[in-house]
């Protein structure tokens, strides 16, 4: 396609009304199954062309949420996980063939980022995409912000190599505000205006049906709301500084990472993947 901005990317990207010259090629870089279902289902019948990326396979090494959802073993409640993600895909007409599996073990993202780099590196050069959706870097889960280093560490390395890299959306996820888990909500950024779509009643209905898919996640996906999503251009960020000030949302939780070990992770990964920025 013709070069544009990346603001009409976004333009074109967040418009419910036919593409002239047809949607955007779309690859979508989420954590879990269920990120882009939260994230971007309103989206998704309009991008029928979309790849869908999922770094982890949604079942932690510890066995409480596996437990907590009935499941006996990691791997039985990852199964259930790829299940309810195929099930709520085929609603927009999504195929599970249109889907990736990184495979990473949930909340071990970080130990991999040089790794989970260069196999986005490989996947963008192979589809070579238009847009890339993908978290923001708020601290909300230490998967998600590792998402968003290896995508736009990838990005980086393509344009190192003068090689077209994908402009970079984001949508929504959760960060911490007072205590308390914040949803369809980006933390402000001074560079970045935030566009907020309000879904039609088809969009919300097939929302709906989509996130009842995912049943083993009912006590986290019943946060979310089904008639609106957010989308912005990412920022540049520099993921080895907090993502804000005070405690990350995942630190209130015994996942065995803490925004300090996180960024020493990142550190370290940016030296090998030669992308060291002075803050």
């Amino acid at each position: 396609m013709a070069y544009i901005s990346d603001t009409e990317m976004l333009d074109r990207f967040c418009c419910f009304e036919e593409y002239a010259q047809g949607p955007p090629k779309v690859v979508a870089v989420v954590a879990h199954p269920d990120d882009e279902t939260l994230g971007l289902a309103g989206r998704l019948p309009s991008l029928p062309e979309i790849t869908i990326v999922h770094v982890t396979d949604g079942s932690p090494r510890n066995l409480d949420d596996a437990r907590a959802a009935g499941f006996a073993t990691r791997e039985a409640y990852a199964s259930a996980r790829r299940r309810e993600l195929v099930a709520a895909l085929s609603l927009a007409g999504i195929p599970a063939e249109r889907t990736r599996e990184i495979g990473l073990v949930d909340q071990e993202a970080a130990h991999y980022l040089v790794e989970l780099t260069w196999i986005l590196v490989s996947l963008f050069q192979d589809v070579q995409p238009d847009a890339v959706v993908t978290h923001p870097y708020e601290g909300g889960h230490p998967d998600h912000d590792a998402t968003a280093f290896a995508v736009h560490s990838a990005c980086r390395l393509l344009q190192q190599r003068s090689v077209r890299a994908p402009v970079i959306i984001e949508m929504t996820s959760y960060h911490n505000a007072g205590g308390e888990m914040r949803v369809c909500e980006f933390l402000p950024h001074a560079s970045r205006e935030a566009r907020l779509l309000l879904l039609a009643e088809w969009q919300k209905t097939l929302k709906e049906q989509m996130i009842a898919c995912f049943s083993s996640q009912k006590h986290i996906v019943r946060h979310f709301p089904v008639d609106r999503e957010v989308f912005r251009l990412a920022p540049g960020y520099v993921f080895s500084q907090p993502p804000h000030k005070g405690t990350l949302f995942y630190e209130m939780f015994d996942w065995g990472m803490d925004g300090a070990r996180w960024r020493a992770l990142v550190g370290t990964a940016e030296e090998e993947l030669g992308l060291v920025i002075n803050a």
